[in-house]
């Protein structure tokens, strides 16, 4: 080929290497706006298990956030990791958390109970106690952090991780709740703590009686905050929120982020938060669960109880957790199987706080393995080697019992979750249809006949008209209207 046809195919190729490059430089250009606006998504292998991990807020792809390889990668001090000592490497919601938190950044973290939230703020807050006593003229034995938990036990296992945390330190730690004697709560106070841990009502009666000051306080955790506002806590929550200091580090963890939990995090954090999603944002159960569901007559649950105990727990040596739903739901089934021979105990909230925490240390220990709870030990309690859960009482909320089967299945574990459900709940028989089929369980064909249509989730204050926001949504702006001289 030579002449005039070879210059054709000379400038045709040209032409389209160009044509070929402008594409790509401007795909690039796309890509690289796309990049800077979008919310970062990558994955991080955990027991075995890919776990989504999405990030957004100002500036969240700053180099110096990278998440951590290791706990040496956060070079703190000695002292500090030693409660990290027990793990090979963070998991995902401490490898992302740390390097915002121990910036100074507000934060949200999203993510399920047992994916260590407790050190993902635990060892930020103490290095943020040891910062501010080590300022020039620092007040000592007044708080400088405070953790809201929405529960008894939930705020007594953060306690027991900070306070051992904290020793090397030489960080103290308070941990205030209703239930018992204000008297040691009192005297500890007194004597002296750098990090408050409590249950919205215990501390709201101890700051207005002049005993529990919060001025100093400017690093605040809202551990599990859907849970918080579900069981009626906010006018507690923002009364306290008051007193700690106009400039704080706020850090929020909660499962889920309902339009309430925006709202309080709008209220109270920066415009721009850092907000990290370990997971899913829907609604998904542990993977690591065997579901049963199992459609029954409310009159066979006694019965049937007994038969599922004779198959998974002949041995007593296992634990098992029965949920139910009511404070004297639990009684009477506790009481139903001790006169039937089994040997058990119970958490509801009808119990004095002494005979919660010694019921929860004998399941936790071996000496008693079943145990019959309300939803107060369906959230963020560590119990390690719950073999099985069964739901005597199927929970008001497709949430709840995503959480309860959650106690099983941890740290890679397998599990066993047996759910009655009745007529009762029919309501909700379309969410938990979709539960089961995204973990790939059986669907019982009895499910389905209650209808597997989901309602719309409805705004307590707005009902089902309103839209979910993201955290990182623009502030409402506010219209002044002129006056109008017409009628």
């Amino acid at each position: 080929m030579d002449g005039p046809d070879l210059f054709l195919v000379i400038r045709e190729t040209h032409f389209a290497h160009v044509q070929s490059s402008r594409r790509e430089e401007a795909a690039a250009k796309i890509s690289k706006k796309r990049a800077k606006d979008e919310p970062d998504r990558g994955e991080e292998a955990e027991n075995g298990v890919q776990k989504v991990v999405a990030v957004t807020g100002k500036g969240f792809k700053d180099d110096k956030y990278a998440p951590l390889a290791s706990f040496a990668a956060a070079a703190l001090p000695s002292q500090v990791l030693d409660c990290c000592k027990g793990f090979a490497r963070p998991s995902p919601i401490q490898a992302y958390a740390w390097p915002y938190l121990l910036d100074g950044r507000d934060f949200i973290g999203i993510a399920a109970t047992g994916s260590g939230k407790t050190i993902a703020f635990g060892v930020p807050a103490l290095m943020h106690v040891r910062k501010k006593l080590g300022e020039k003229a620092a007040k000592k034995g007044v708080p400088r952090c405070l953790v809201l938990s929405p529960t008894r036990e939930l705020a007594q296992q953060i306690a027991d991780v900070l306070c051992e945390a904290g020793a090397p330190c030489g960080i103290n730690s308070v941990c205030l709740y209703g239930g018992t004697s204000k008297g040691p709560q009192i005297a500890a106070l007194k004597s002296g703590v750098d990090i408050v841990i409590g249950t919205p009502g215990r501390m709201k009666d101890l700051i207005e009686i002049g005993i529990c000051c919060l001025h100093e306080v400017s690093f605040v955790v809202l551990d599990e905050a859907d849970r918080m506002l579900d069981l009626g806590f906010e006018p507690e929550v923002k009364a306290i929120l008051s007193q700690t200091a106009s400039e704080r580090q706020m850090v929020m963890f909660s499962a889920t982020w309902p339009p309430a939990v925006h709202q309080l995090a709008q209220e109270f954090m920066d415009p721009n938060p850092i907000k990290v999603v370990i997971g899913s944002e829907d609604l998904a159960a542990n993977h690591d669960v065997m579901q049963i569901v199992e459609v029954l007559d409310d009159r066979s649950r006694d019965s049937r109880l007994v038969a599922l105990l004779e198959k998974y727990h002949k041995s007593q040596r296992n634990r098992v957790l029965v949920f139910v739903l009511y404070k004297k739901e639990a009684a009477r089934v506790e009481t139903m199987l001790q006169r039937r021979g089994w040997s058990a105990v119970s958490v509801h909230g009808d119990k004095a706080q002494h005979d919660r925490t010694k019921a929860l240390s004998l399941f936790k220990d071996g000496t008693c393995p079943l145990m019959i709870a309300t939803d107060v030990a369906s959230r963020g309690l560590d119990i390690p080697d719950v073999e099985v859960v069964i739901n005597y009482s199927y929970p008001l909320t497709t949430e709840d019992y995503v959480h309860r089967i959650g106690r099983i299945g941890r740290a890679g574990k397998k599990g066993v979750a047996h759910s009655f459900f009745t007529q009762e709940n029919k309501g909700l028989a379309g969410e938990l249809v979709n539960v089961l089929r995204e973990a790939g369980q059986v669907i019982p064909p009895a499910l389905t006949k209650f209808g597997t249509h989901v309602k719309k989730k409805e705004s307590k204050v707005y009902g089902s008209h309103f839209k979910e926001i993201t955290a990182d949504a623009p502030k409402s702006t506010k219209i002044t209207f002129c006056d109008s001289d017409e009628d």
